[in-house]
């Protein structure tokens, strides 16, 4: 049902676009920014990735702001590949990498810290969120991985000590922050 639906929108996006602009073949959505969004919400929502919303609309950084248009493009080349590489806990992701990392943990309630990641999560208003900070040379964020020890996550964040092959692990908890320590673990990146 919700395919069904996706295809209708899509359609009528399509005919919408076609009939008032002069656009390319591929089928084009647009999201509009609300309060509250992120491109990580916004990736989820419309299964495309971070990296290509900043590509398809000029983003250089992860600042969004209401009301701002973004462009989504969904032709079932772009489609097919979305699938691929935005995949959850139950549909079999195949695994691109898996390396060993030295693994620290974090909390929203450091001295200095917002609690909002670098991709816009608010950690400290979703506790239960599975969020690590990466160094985005060797993990891109937006990335879901299987960390050892801590389950599926996804690169959410980033970090001024977090260089290499290093993460830091989201806990919601300080104390069980400080428990985690300092491990070398077992990073599956997913594809």
């Amino acid at each position: 049902m919700k395919k069904l639906l996706f295809s209708l929108t899509v359609a009528m996006l399509i005919t919408i676009f076609t009939s008032g602009m002069n656009e390319t073949s591929a089928a084009t959505s647009v999201h509009t920014v609300k309060k509250g969004d992120t491109l990580y919400k916004i990736s989820q929502q419309h299964k495309v990735s971070v990296t290509n919303i900043k590509q398809w609309n000029n983003l250089k950084s992860t600042v969004i702001y209401p009301n701002q248009k973004l462009r989504l493009v969904k032709s079932s080349k772009v489609a097919a590949n979305t699938a691929t590489k935005t995949p959850s806990r139950s549909n079999g992701a195949k695994i691109s990498k898996e390396f060993m990392v030295s693994a620290t943990a974090y909390t929203a309630y450091c001295n200095g810290c917002s609690g909002i990641t670098r991709t816009g999560l608010n950690l400290r208003k979703n506790p239960d969120l599975k969020v690590i900070a990466v160094d985005p040379r060797v993990i891109k964020l937006g990335t879901k991985v299987h960390v050892e020890g801590y389950g599926y996550a996804i690169a959410g964040d980033t970090g001024g000590a977090i260089k290499g092959k290093k993460i830091d692990v989201f806990i919601p908890n300080k104390s069980r922050a400080y428990q985690w320590g300092r491990k070398n673990v077992k990073v599956k990146v997913l594809n």
